[in-house]
């Protein structure tokens, strides 16, 4: 008598924020299913789990316009063998972590051939395009949501759809973060004194967005220290490459004379230390949030993006911390309203003002509560209760 074949479920990862989610998974269903095989397209941290990678992660982390189109045979090709192998294999049940423009294809046609499947981050319908709730609800038998107000959306088109919170609640700060973060980064502090204003400066972690917003920052981070001549600026940059384009736009761009300290990675502590921070607009704002760091957000780009963004926006808010809260809580600067001026501007009167900060702080304290559950115990329990259902079909 032949030996029963392990349990598949397959798993698809676009970027490095999938591969954090997908070994969450992985690490939370591992008790429940100790001989499962995890198959499909795996980053480092899901491999080191065992999860077998059936193509290289890197190939679906296309970012921008034309780079997508260039890339869109090769993404088709990948889609198509992918589907393939997850039939021939005899997988159960597929989870597409984020990713939407890819795994919603890939399982949309997983569906219709009778495997169980799930979309593991809700795109954001919530601020653009909600006519996709019913297109989602076609590819995925369940969506699995990380902020709060992402539910009630699905659950208006019969969607089902299961809340998981948001991981990086998990690491969100505490009473006592600012303190320790400032100790671990005195020595970057070029020799402040212990209440000197520090000023976190992200520029975005694309090319595309250094262009826009290097010098934009390093004049900003001028006129700030005229007005506060103690001033300290953090920099946290994402790999070596988005540094060295930064040095390179600043000496091209710009003859304001200001010294910025910029450190490779530690954007989470950067934001801890921060009295303020000026954030582009993007993930890296509710971040921002979870550090209790105040601050605002700002955004340049194409002006043809931006105007279709805005033509599509279904909220009056960008950033996250914003949509979270139903609010203005981060003062949003966008396109011709980010100057150096208007920037520089409100981050002083920010700074100025300590009783709103200390405001700001308790409600992005709050967010992490409600953000702060355990991400990959829920999503693993939608998995097992997906399997079932599929076991009950059968």
């Amino acid at each position: 008598m032949k030996n029963a074949q392990p349990l598949k479920i397959g798993l698809v990862a676009g970027e490095a924020s999938g591969d954090k989610l997908g070994a969450a998974l992985i690490e939370a269903l591992r008790p429940h299913l100790p001989e499962a095989r995890f198959v499909g397209i795996a980053g480092p941290r899901m491999q080191a789990l065992g999860a077998e990678s059936w193509f290289p992660m890197e190939r679906l982390s296309v970012h921008g316009l034309i780079e997508v189109i260039r890339h869109l045979p090769g993404l088709f090709r990948l889609r198509k063998a992918l589907i393939q192998r997850m039939q021939d294999e005899g997988v159960a049940l597929c989870v597409g972590i984020d990713a939407p423009d890819f795994t919603l294809g890939m399982e949309r046609a997983l569906k219709q051939s009778g495997m169980r499947t799930i979309h593991f981050v809700s795109p954001s319908v919530w601020a653009w395009r909600r006519g996709r709730i019913p297109k989602i609800g076609a590819s995925a038998h369940r969506v699995l949501a990380l902020f709060p107000f992402e539910p009630p959306l699905y659950e208006a088109h019969g969607v089902p759809v299961t809340y998981v919170g948001h991981p990086a609640a998990q690491r969100a700060a505490d009473e006592g973060s600012r303190a320790r973060a400032r100790a671990a980064l005195q020595p970057m502090l070029q020799n402040a004194t212990g209440n000197a204003p520090v000023f976190a400066l992200l520029p975005g972690s694309r090319m595309s967005e250094l262009k826009h917003h290097t010098v934009l920052l390093v004049e900003t981070a001028q006129r700030i220290r005229q007005a506060l001549p103690e001033a300290r600026f953090l920099v946290p940059m994402v790999t070596p490459e988005a540094r060295a384009r930064f040095e390179t736009l600043r000496a091209e761009g710009t003859r304001a004379e200001v010294p910025l300290t910029l450190i490779d990675g530690r954007a989470e502590e950067i934001l801890q230390a921060a009295d303020v921070g000026l954030v582009a607009s993007g993930t890296a704002t509710l971040e921002a949030a979870l550090a209790r760091c105040p601050h605002i957000i700002f955004y340049r780009g194409p002006a043809i993006t931006v105007w279709i963004v805005k033509k599509m926006l279904e909220v009056p808010w960008v950033g996250l911390p914003n949509v979270l809260a139903q609010r203005f809580i981060a003062p949003e600067l966008m396109q011709e309203a980010a100057t150096p001026e208007a920037l520089a501007d409100e981050a002083l009167a920010l700074y100025r003002d300590e009783p709103r900060r200390r405001e700001i702080e308790a409600a992005f304290a709050e967010m992490a509560q409600t953000l702060k559950v355990d991400t990959g115990a829920r999503a693993a329990a939608a998995v097992l209760e997906e399997l079932a259902a599929t076991e009950l079909n059968r």
